[in-house]
C-alpha cells in the first residue's frame, strides 16, 4: 500500500466507486442530466449503475460526460463460489440494463474492474476493449524511478535544473495553458471553461484536486497539469502547455511530480489512457500497466445509426484527403 497522508482524513465518498460516479461530480459534468438505478436486497445497495440524457436533433443518448473517464455499473463485492457470483452478477446485470430508460444510442466507458458484460451482449448491446494506464502501486518511489524510462528521466532531470513547480496558481491561468495545447492544433477547446469551473469548484470542496505548473527563472509558465483523486486512485484529468516552451521537459517534471505527491494519497495512479500512438507512448514510459477497460454501446435508432455511418464515412473521407 502507498504511504497515506495521516493528517487528512479519507475523501467522503456517498456511493463506492471511482469519483467519476460521486453525484457531486455527475451535479458539475450534467446538471440535471443525470439518473441513477440502486437496487437493494436486504436493504442493502447491491449495484448501481449512474448514467446521464443526452437530446440532440431529436435523439436520446444516454452517454458519456465530458472530462468523465468511466460510468457503468458497480456491484458489491460478493464472497459466493465462483458460479453462484457469476450468476448473481448476471442477474443483477440484467436488472440494470431493464431499467434503463428508452433511448436511441447508449454508450459508456465502463471501470477496469467491470469483466463481465455477458448480459449486455445478450441484450444486443456491442463492445470495443480500450486501455488504460495505470501504476497499480505507488508505496516505492525508487522502484517508480526505475520503472520509468531513460528518456524521461533525462527530460525530468534537465527539466529540473531550469523550472520550479508551482502549485499556488489558480484555475484560470491553467484553462489559459490547456487551451493554448488545443489551439496548437487547430482545435478549439472540446470542452466549457464553465465545465472546468464545476468540476474545480466541487473538488475544492472535496479536497481532491491539484494543479501544478512548471515555471522558468524568468517567470514564464512552461506547462500545467491537473489531478483529482479519490480513496484509491489518481487520475490525470487535463494538462496544458506553452507551444513555444514545448522542449523543456516541463509535463515529465510535472507528470512526476503529481505522482509522487499522488503516492501521499492513494495506492495507484492513472493515466486515462489514450488510443493516439505518441500520447501511449509517453504514458507508459512512466512504467503504468497497460490495463483494459470496456466501451459498451448499442444503437436502437435506424435514423440515428444511418446519420453515425454518415458522419463515419466523412471523416475517413475527409482524413484520406487531408493526407
Amino acid at each position: 500500500m502507498a504511504a497515506v497522508d495521516n493528517q487528512e482524513q479519507p475523501i467522503k465518498q456517498i456511493y463506492p466507486g471511482p469519483i467519476f460516479v460521486q453525484p457531486w461530480w455527475l451535479n458539475a459534468v450534467a446538471p440535471e442530466r443525470w439518473h441513477d438505478i440502486a437496487i437493494e436486497k436486504g436493504g442493502q445497495l447491491v449495484a448501481r449503475m449512474p448514467y446521464v440524457i443526452t437530446e440532440k436533433k431529436g435523439f436520446t443518448s444516454l452517454s458519456m460526460p465530458k472530462l468523465t473517464q468511466t460510468l457503468g455499473p458497480w456491484l458489491a463485492p460478493h464472497k459466493a463460489k465462483y458460479a453462484k457470483k457469476l450468476s448473481q452478477e448476471h442477474q443483477l446485470l440484467a436488472e440494470l440494463i431493464n431499467n434503463l430508460p428508452p433511448f436511441d444510442h447508449f454508450k459508456q466507458n465502463f471501470h477496469h474492474s467491470i469483466t463481465n458484460w455477458l448480459p449486455f451482449y445478450w441484450q444486443g448491446f456491442q463492445q470495443t476493449t480500450r486501455y488504460t494506464y495505470i501504476i497499480p502501486d505507488l508505496s516505492d518511489p525508487e522502484a517508480l524511478w526505475s520503472e520509468t524510462r531513460a528518456n524521461i528521466r533525462t527530460d525530468i532531470r534537465k527539466a529540473q535544473k531550469q523550472l520550479a513547480i508551482r502549485t499556488d496558481l489558480d484555475l484560470e491561468i491553467f484553462l489559459d495553458l490547456n487551451e493554448m495545447t488545443f489551439k496548437r492544433q487547430g482545435l478549439e477547446l472540446p470542452y466549457s471553461r464553465d465545465l472546468v469551473r464545476r468540476i474545480d469548484r466541487g473538488c475544492q470542496t472535496h479536497n481532491c484536486r491539484k494543479i501544478f505548473f512548471a515555471e522558468d527563472h524568468d517567470g514564464h509558465l512552461h506547462a500545467s497539469v491537473y489531478i483529482v483523486w479519490d480513496n484509491q486512485t489518481a487520475y490525470y484529468l487535463m494538462s496544458g502547455s506553452d507551444p513555444e516552451r514545448r522542449n523543456s521537459g516541463a509535463t515529465s517534471l510535472l507528470l512526476w511530480e503529481a505522482i509522487k505527491f499522488a503516492a501521499t494519497k492513494v495506492p495507484s495512479f492513472d493515466f486515462e489512457g489514450s488510443v493516439i500512438q505518441p500520447i501511449e507512448r509517453f504514458f507508459r514510459a512512466f512504467g503504468a500497466q497497460q490495463v483494459p477497460y470496456f466501451q459498451i454501446t448499442k444503437t436502437n435508432s435506424l435514423r440515428h445509426k444511418i446519420r453515425q455511418d454518415v458522419r463515419t464515412w466523412s471523416r475517413l473521407f475527409r482524413d484520406q484527403h487531408q493526407k
